[in-house]
Formats: C-alpha cells, structure tokens, sequence
C-alpha cells in the first residue's frame, strides 16, 4: 500500500519522503500499475485475513474493514487486498505490532505525520494492512469513499477510467500513481460529502 495515501492523500512524495516512512529499503516499482478487474474471491480473501487479525489481537482489533477498490464489485484494482484496521493507538506500537509480526504480517510503512498510519505486507497474499488509531478523521473518511463508490455507478466508472489512463504509464513507485489519482478521489468525495 503504498500507503493509503494511495487513495486518500494529496502529497507527492519524492524518493527520500518514501524512503523516510518506509521499513527497510525502499525498492523502485519503474513500471506501468497492474490492473485487473474485480475479482469475486476478493471478499474471501479479506475475510479470511480479518479473521486472522481478530485472532492475533482479539478485542485490541477494534475495527477490521474491508477498503480500497477491492471492497467495490464491479471496480478494476490492483490485485491487493487493502484492510483497515483500527486500534486504540496506533503510535504505541507494542500494543499490536508484535502480536501482528508472530501472526506473519511484516511492518512496512510507519507514517507519524499522517494520523499515525501504519501499513502492514501479510504473511501469504499480497495485502496492505493499514492501522489507524480510533477516532481518526481518515478512518470515516476511507469508509465514506469505498461505500460512495459500491452505491454510485456514475462514480465508480469514472474513477475505474482515471484509474486505468494513469496506470498505463510507467511510475517510479506505486505511491505516485496513487498521488496522481488524488483530484478523481476529491472530486468525488466532494459529491459524497454533499449528500
């Protein structure tokens, strides 16, 4: 995930921005995005992997969710299933993170300047598990957009079309791809947010 600022941020992040929030070597993507259309196991997937999160933290897990263009049928994605975890805290890594890491999930992103975000690779399908602390703007926010897109064909299409132009060219890294998607995405959180 790249970080959910894939989908939600407006900041273009330049190699040593990446490389700041990034756990080990950041690695180059210098390619075009890999788009696939919707595919019906991927709420299969996620459920799955929801249910081995919930039994890695138990009730520390306060929120798991299912976002990103995988949680919308009908919508092309990169295949990556994008979860949403909220816990109490997530700056206090100790709370969770070693619970995560003996379930096989690995750290790879630690954000502290946007909403404390972590982001998790999982330990056997290509996932990005994004951790939020309760009570964070973003976290509704992420929600709004996914259920906005799952109700609203006209909008659906339309980002399924920016997206597929844009992931034809080739990105230095995944992260600016989802940089370049930010004015589709405020667009249409702005119809979202007046209804």
């Amino acid at each position: 995930m790249p970080s959910m600022k894939d989908q939600y941020c407006s900041s273009t992040m330049n190699d040593d921005d990446l490389q700041k929030v990034t756990v080990g070597k950041l690695k180059p993507h210098n390619a075009a995005i890999n788009l696939v259309e919707y595919d019906t196991h991927w709420p299969h997937l996620f459920e799955r992997e929801a249910k081995r999160i919930i039994s890695a933290l138990g009730g520390k897990a306060l929120l798991v969710e299912h976002i990103g263009s995988t949680s919308v049928p009908g919508l092309c994605a990169k295949p990556i299933i994008d979860i949403l975890l909220v816990v109490a805290d997530s700056s206090n890594e100790l709370s969770y993170v070693p619970a995560l890491e003996v379930a096989g999930y690995t750290l790879r992103i630690r954000e502290p300047e946007w909403f404390e975000h972590r982001v998790f690779k999982g330990p056997d399908i290509d996932i990005n598990l994004h951790v939020f602390s309760e009570s964070t703007s973003e976290v509704e926010r992420m929600i709004r957009f996914r259920d906005w897109l799952r109700a609203n064909n006209s909008d659906r299409d339309k980002y399924a079309h920016t997206k597929r132009s844009l992931a034809q060219r080739v990105w230095r890294h995944v992260q600016n791809y989802a940089d370049a998607k930010t004015s589709i995405i405020q667009e249409i959180m702005d119809r979202a947010n007046s209804e």
